[in-house]
């Protein structure tokens, strides 16, 4: 490969560029060989277990906050956690579940106060009951999706839709409503093929203060539908039994084309083909089509995907990388975002992602393998320590990816609006979003509706969008009043639903008048837990209950607390100040003003 020098970039921003070339280089030479670090616990004590702090897995919630317990346990059978809820339900302590790897963004995790007890489902990781015949497998909630995969297909099994990373767990997917990507069937939201769900709560004297619930959609439809996507406030959810079907091949094929037309294939691509998702780079003006099928258990081939990006990673050239960035944030270079955007693309895309024909290299495609094989993945969980030479991109231990996370569902009906609306955007400025594309581009994916109270209300398309976020939560971004514009366009002009394990605190506010059933689930909740123990302010904010989820202070609109209202609300001695949207005149967003931050430099 060889890149040519290009002197109108100038040192700071050729340097940075030839950083993340090199950096490149490093990660797409040894991920085949890379061991990994294995991620560390989020749950950390200052003695034993207690004393206690938890995060995710990228190291800081949306606000920044800390969030602490009194204690932590780690129930290894039902019999020990119907133990734990009823202790701290007799003190009236309050509780919150957490998982082995903590991949909500959001404070899902957090108890309120410093009293409470983190629940951790780390050892909940066990195959209850499998019945091939019956096509159903019982798991308990800690399981990871890697093992949910790899248990359905021992007995010649296969999950349906999925979402792309295997480092979830049962219970955090049926927290938050995770999903992959169809139309098809009951649609690509896991939680659909749940067909019963043991939830261990709060309970009266008379029942020993703790009630195990079994809930299934024949026996307790109600309680079941409020269960499925629950955010944890119904109590801990202890296994899962699935509904699977026989393990059948996939064919997958990524074509890369011009946009143009993009709006109108976006709405029917996914009626075509099962299993389809896009990746959009509008700043290049194109998109990554994933054509991808099912074909007969019988059908020749024996692929794998292994996405490159969750494949195991040097942490020197993680580094690297993220030095990269944070040098052309400091220069405002866009060119050598652009520039580094281009290559990442192109390499991902000339390396087919991550997929092999038969598991060591790639040949052509359609590859074709069995499910278990091709709908989730993520070898950098693969552990054996190495004191953190390699690891996972965005292990919170190095100097590595450091982001927000946008991600919602606008309704099919109104894809093609939302998608003019970027692409007009993108007129104004064409190198506004290469840093999107620096994080692989726009992931689209399909997600229909759910029975489930707090799950999806439509056929819609899911816009996962990642950006960069600064160490310091004052520091303006490039370009970022056209991604706010983007995420206000989305959640307001078109009603988008959020995901709820992933957003900016702003996503969240008045989400709840957006879902029909909230008044059932709300009953559901209540007569769970009446006392709220499972609940926190986050919870009872974002459920409409009580406050909202916006933070308002100086700085607010730069991490997404809140929508900017005032100049304060941004970076005014950096010359962002708050302005209306471009396309969507409604929007607030920080916008830098060239001629105010012309004259605060010199003076």
């Amino acid at each position: 490969m060889v890149f040519s020098y290009s002197p109108s970039y100038g040192f700071p921003q050729n340097a940075a560029v030839w950083r993340t070339l090199l950096g490149l280089f490093c990660i797409f030479t040894l991920v085949l060989t890379a061991v990994s670090t294995p991620p560390e616990d989020p749950v950390k004590c200052v003695s034993g277990n207690t004393n206690c702090t938890v995060t995710n897995s990228y190291g800081a919630f949306p606000d920044r906050s800390k969030c602490r317990a009194a204690s932590v346990a780690y129930p290894t059978t039902e019999d020990e956690l119907v133990a734990i809820v009823a202790a701290a339900t007799k003190t009236g302590r309050k509780m919150r579940v957490t998982t082995r790897y903590s991949h909500s963004i959001t404070k899902l995790v957090c108890t309120d106060g410093t009293n409470g007890l983190f629940i951790s489902t780390k050892f909940l990781n066990h195959t209850v009951q499998s019945d091939a015949k019956a096509m159903t497998l019982t798991v308990e909630s800690g399981v990871t999706l890697r093992q949910l995969i790899a248990e359905a297909a021992k007995v010649g099994l296969a999950l349906p839709y999925a979402p792309y990373w295997w480092g979830l767990t049962v219970g955090g997917m049926m927290g938050t409503g995770a999903h992959g990507s169809s139309l098809w069937g009951k649609g690509s939201a896991v939680h659909d093929y749940v067909t019963e769900i043991r939830m261990v709560s709060p309970g009266s004297v008379s029942d020993g203060f703790a009630k195990v619930r079994v809930l299934s959609e024949t026996t307790t439809p109600n309680e079941f539908n409020a269960a499925k996507v629950s955010l944890g406030v119904l109590g801990v959810v202890s296994q899962v039994t699935f509904k699977l079907q026989p393990m059948f091949k996939r064919s997958l094929t990524y074509t890369m084309r011009n946009d143009s037309d993009f709006g109108e294939q976006a709405v029917t691509f996914g009626k075509k083909h099962e299993f389809a998702d896009f990746l959009w780079l509008p700043s290049q003006g194109k998109v990554v089509y994933r054509r991808d099928d099912r074909v007969a258990v019988n059908t020749s081939g024996n692929g794998l995907y292994d996405f490159l990006p969750f494949r195991s990673q040097l942490s020197v050239a993680i580094a690297i990388i993220r030095s990269s960035e944070e040098t052309q944030e400091r220069f405002r270079d866009a060119n050598g975002k652009c520039i580094g955007a281009t290559l990442i693309s192109s390499t991902l895309f000339g390396t087919s992602y991550g997929l092999t024909n038969n598991g060591v290299i790639f040949t052509g495609y359609p590859v074709i393998g069995s499910q278990n094989r091709m709908m989730s993945s993520g070898s950098c969980l693969d552990s054996l320590q190495d004191g953190l030479i390699t690891a996972c991109a965005w292990d919170s231990r190095i100097n590595g990816e450091f982001f927000h996370q946008t991600t919602f569902s606008v309704a099919l009906t109104q894809v093609k609006s939302f998608i003019n609306d970027i692409k007009s955007l993108i007129k104004i400025e064409p190198k506004s979003l290469c840093g999107l594309e620096l994080h692989y581009g726009i992931l689209m994916r399909y997600v229909t509706s759910s029975p489930a109270y707090l799950g999806k209300e439509t056929e819609a398309l899911d816009f996962d969008i990642t950006y960069y976020r600064a160490k310091d939560p004052l520091a303006p971004r490039l370009y970022e009043d056209f991604i706010e514009e983007i995420e206000q366009i989305a959640l307001f002009k078109y009603n988008a639903l959020p995901h709820w394990g992933k957003n900016r605190n702003l996503a969240f506010d008045g989400v709840i008048k957006k879902y029909k059933n909230v008044p059932a689930f709300l009953k559901v909740k209540e007569s769970y837990d009446p006392t709220g123990l499972f609940s926190t302010e986050w919870t009872d904010q974002i459920l409409g209950i009580k406050g909202n989820a916006t933070i308002v202070k100086n700085g607010c609109a730069l991490e997404g607390l809140c929508i900017c209202s005032e100049d304060a609300h941004c970076a005014p001695t950096k010359g962002y100040l708050c302005r209306p949207g471009k396309v969507y005149k409604e929007a607030r967003v920080c916008t830098r003003v060239s001629g105010i931050n012309e004259a605060l430099s010199v003076s």
